[in-house]
């Protein structure tokens, strides 16, 4: 019985799926003075070895000059 826990257990281990982020994955220009950027978050199947992302969201930030200068 025990080495079936401690097998189960390894096999959990070895094929669990990490998260990490948010990361920004993409910055571009709106076009009208500002920035979109695009945030995801980033998982890596060990077990695979493959990296996804997903999650994503998406902010706008505007740029604007001091005119008090």
């Amino acid at each position: 019985m025990k080495k079936i826990i401690l097998a189960s257990l390894i096999m959990a281990l070895l094929s669990g799926c990490t998260t990490a982020g948010p990361y920004v994955t993409n910055i571009s220009s709106d076009g009208a003075n500002g920035l979109n950027i695009e945030k995801c978050k980033v998982e890596l199947n060990a077990f695979l070895g493959v990296v996804n992302t997903g999650d994503c969201s998406n902010s706008s930030i505007r740029l604007t000059t001091n005119p008090s200068r």
